[in-house]
């Protein structure tokens, strides 16, 4: 109804100023930027992940220093992590430490001694929607399938080179 409207403005508009113009036009993309393009959606943010050399040392400075709650450090043998979430008031920061020889996060620690921030992981509403649709837009994923994350949810990770450097991690809201 409302781009029909603007139909009709517009193609009255040849008689209007450039400016009056330029602002019909851009009226108009706006209306079709509202549209959604795709049948997935971003949630909120789940958690910013750090990686850190000594797990224990990490969760007392959260708990002990700055008063934040912590959970107990947790393992995660099938992504081989340690992890512990800090709580926040918007969400939550994970600790991660490595578990085993083949840990992802031993290799980043190797690169990163004093450790530093590993990931981000955002919510979506569809997470195979998602995949599909971000595999379709040729945004790699570092696994065929989802695996369960800390959560007991659905996650992937997307490639940090197609992320602008950044690790992204996907969950199932």
């Amino acid at each position: 109804m409302a781009s029909a409207a603007l139909k009709v403005a517009v193609t009255g508009l040849s008689r209007c100023s450039p400016l009056i113009r330029l602002r019909a036009h851009s009226m108009t993309a706006s209306l079709h930027q509202s549209v959604p393009g795709s049948l997935w959606k971003l949630g909120r943010l789940n958690h910013i992940a750090i990686a850190v050399p000594d797990i224990e040392r990490a969760t007392a400075l959260y708990r002990d220093v700055l008063g934040a709650t912590v959970s107990d450090k947790v393992p995660l043998p099938e992504h081989g992590v340690y992890t512990v979430f800090v709580e926040l008031g918007n969400t939550k920061l994970e600790l991660l430490h490595p578990l085993g020889e083949k840990s992802p996060i031993a290799g980043f620690l190797q690169k990163n001694k004093s450790g530093g921030m590993h990931h981000i992981c955002i919510e979506v509403d569809d997470i195979n929607a998602a995949i599909a649709d971000l595999k379709a837009k040729n945004i790699r994923t570092l696994s065929a399938e989802p695996r369960i994350g800390a959560h007991g949810k659905p996650v992937m990770f997307l490639h940090p080179k197609d992320c602008d450097g950044v690790l992204v991690e996907l969950e199932a809201a």
